[in-house]
């Protein structure tokens, strides 16, 4: 029989491991939603140091899409491992009105971080702006195995798919 103190050892650990996995899913780990880009730095409640990224960012929240993209330029020529960075530039690449070089630059930041809720719903409606039902489909499934229960970036790339079926359109919100 196990010891009392190793079963409250357990528990404690149990709990532990549940409250931070919990604090994950209030927090959307990964971005999406709320007027675009977002990222992995969001969850962390870090404002990240880059100025560059700080002024892109405030960029693409103003719907400033083109004077964003070399800002986030810079930031990646800098730091070629910032999947937030490269999440922001496709979605302002998309945004800006070229989703097919933001499939490329989406592709860059799951390379990087395979579990970015961000760039898999943002890839996802670059896909369907292209007609590409399928191949944001797979991402919609990725997001569903990601989020443990429905996160944000799921719902709104489901909407978008759902959308699409219907009208063969995809919203300018996406």
């Amino acid at each position: 029989m196990t010891q009392p103190w190793r079963r409250r050892l357990f528990l404690s650990a149990m709990i532990f491991v549940l409250a931070i996995g919990l604090t994950d899913l209030a927090r959307g780990d990964g971005g999406g939603g709320g007027g675009g880009g977002g990222g992995s730095d969001e969850r962390a409640g870090v404002a990240p140091a880059d100025p560059d990224y700080t002024a892109a960012v405030k960029a693409i929240k103003a719907d400033r899409y083109a004077e964003a993209i070399p800002l986030l330029q810079r930031v990646v020529a800098r730091d070629p491992r910032n999947a937030d960075a490269f999440n922001w530039m496709g979605y302002a690449t998309r945004r800006n009105g070229d989703p097919a070089a933001s499939i490329s630059i989406y592709q860059k930041a799951l390379a990087i971080d395979p579990k970015h809720r961000g760039a898999h719903e943002y890839i996802g409606e670059a896909y369907l702006m292209l007609g590409d039902l399928p191949r944001a489909k797979e991402h919609l499934a990725r997001l569903d195995k990601l989020c443990f229960l429905p996160c944000e970036q799921y719902r709104d790339l489901k909407e978008a798919v759902e959308q699409y079926e219907k009208t063969g359109k995809v919203s300018a919100t996406h």
